[in-house]
This record gives C-alpha cells, structure tokens and sequence, in this order.
C-alpha cells in the first residue's frame, strides 16, 4: 500500500499536479473579536487542513507589537488600528474586510443586584453608586478603555471614577467581579458573555454607546496568501454572521 502511495506521488508529480500544502497561519485579533475567531477555528482546520495559532491583546498592544517587527499572517484590529500597517506596508490594503462590531455593556457578579442603566442618568447613578467600576486601562491602546475615560470626563464623572477605577491592562474585565476587586465592570460586550460568574445588565444607553468596528487584513509575507485569504473569506461568510449573534457582537455597516 506505502508503494502504491509512493508510486501514485510520483505519477502526480510527473503530470505537473501541485499538490495541496498545509500550513499553520499565525493570527493577530483583538481580545473583542476573538471569541468568534476561536469559534470557527474547529471547521475551518477540518475543511482546509491548515492549523490556525490565535493570539490576542488590546488594540493598542498589537499596533506597538507589529510596529516592532512582529509577524502575523492574518491580523483582526479596528480600522483605525490598521492605518498604521497600512502605511507602512505591513498589510495589503485591497484584503482589508470589514468583520463585525461591537457595542460596550455593563455587568454585575452573577447573583448581585443589577443596577439600572436604561437611560443616561440612570448609568451615571449606577457608576457615582459602584464602590470599585473595573475597565480596560486606556494606557493599555483598548478602544472600550479610551472611549470610556473620555466618556467620564465628559459625564463629569471623570474625578469620581479615577479614585474607585480597577485599571485593567489587558484581558477580561469581568473577571474583576468574579474576584471580588470591583462590583461593577464596563466592557464590550463580546468579552463580558465569556466570563462564567458575570452578569451583562445591558449596553450603555444609545446615546452614549460606542461601537468598535474591526476589520481583516492579510500580511503581504503570508506563509500561504490563498489559504489567508480563505481565512478571511471564512471571517466574513454567512457561518460567521450567525456566530456574531452568539458572541454578543454586530455585523459590520
């Protein structure tokens, strides 16, 4: 049978028949995104044959990381995170797809009194009440992170905040709630779902939501471009839309 095989190899090769090769991509993504990443992982190995390694960090981190010579295959970030590669050549700028959005939600431990958020007083109260609000550490290059401490300030809540704020600088939020380090935690809502022991209240009040939009964009030194681009083909499919839902996020506009 092995000669067979061997023999059967070798009339393929003699016919010019290129034969398929499995390759493993290496792929950068926000932590927001990386739930319905590692949900499609699974199918897209078995159909393809190629290995998928997935790696996350704030959008800020991975700008700084592939500025300082980091290589990817695939890279999932928001599109202004992208601009930079962009430039700089990093990323092909006719792969950039746009993927999903995301909206920031608030959440309780699991079993704690949920506060009401509904309307705009109504989630000042909520964070002026909290003894300890966990978010991403806007140092940190998180969108949901930025956009909050500009938020505050806004809100005038800024002062209020810092001196109860549990600064995270990367990862789940909610897990603070979990651990007893804060009571009330303000994150996309795509990574609060994961955490077992937090509860989602809900979004922040349209009127001041914020949604992060992210986008693919393949590596112009890709290990194999076509099996990139079959990624990212995968990304923005039909299989994908439906698991956006599941993750807590939004199809892109």
């Amino acid at each position: 049978m092995r000669q067979f095989a061997s023999m059967f190899l070798v009339f393929l090769l003699s016919l010019g028949c290129p034969l398929a090769q499995a390759d493993t991509l290496k792929v950068l993504t926000t932590g927001a995104y990386k739930g319905v990443l590692m949900a499609l992982v699974p199918d897209f190995e078995a159909r393809t044959g190629h290995k998928l390694e997935v790696l996350n960090d704030t959008a800020g981190a991975l700008t700084r990381r592939i500025g300082a010579g980091e290589t990817f295959d695939v890279l999932v970030l928001t599109p202004g995170g992208l601009k930079a590669p962009g430039e700089k050549g990093k990323v092909l700028p006719d792969s950039i797809t746009p993927l999903a959005r995301a909206a920031i939600g608030v959440a309780v431990r699991a079993g704690a009194d949920a506060p009401a958020i509904g309307t705009v007083e109504e989630f000042r109260l909520a964070v002026l009440n909290a003894k300890k609000v966990a978010y991403i550490d806007p140092a940190a290059g998180g969108s949901s992170g930025i956009y909050l401490d500009g938020l505050f300030q806004r809100m005038g809540l800024a002062q209020a905040v810092r001196a109860k704020a549990v600064l995270v600088p990367g990862g789940l939020v909610a897990t603070r709630l979990v651990s007893g380090e804060a009571d009330l935690a303000i994150h996309q809502i795509s990574e609060i779902l994961p955490v077992q022991g937090a509860q989602l209240v809900g979004p922040l009040p349209e009127a001041i939501q914020n949604y992060t939009t992210y986008a693919g964009a393949i590596s112009p030194n890709a290990a194999n471009p076509q099996a990139a681009r079959e990624l990212l083909a995968t990304l923005s499919g039909a299989q994908a839309q439906q698991i956006l839902r599941t993750q807590g996020m939004l199809a892109p506009r």
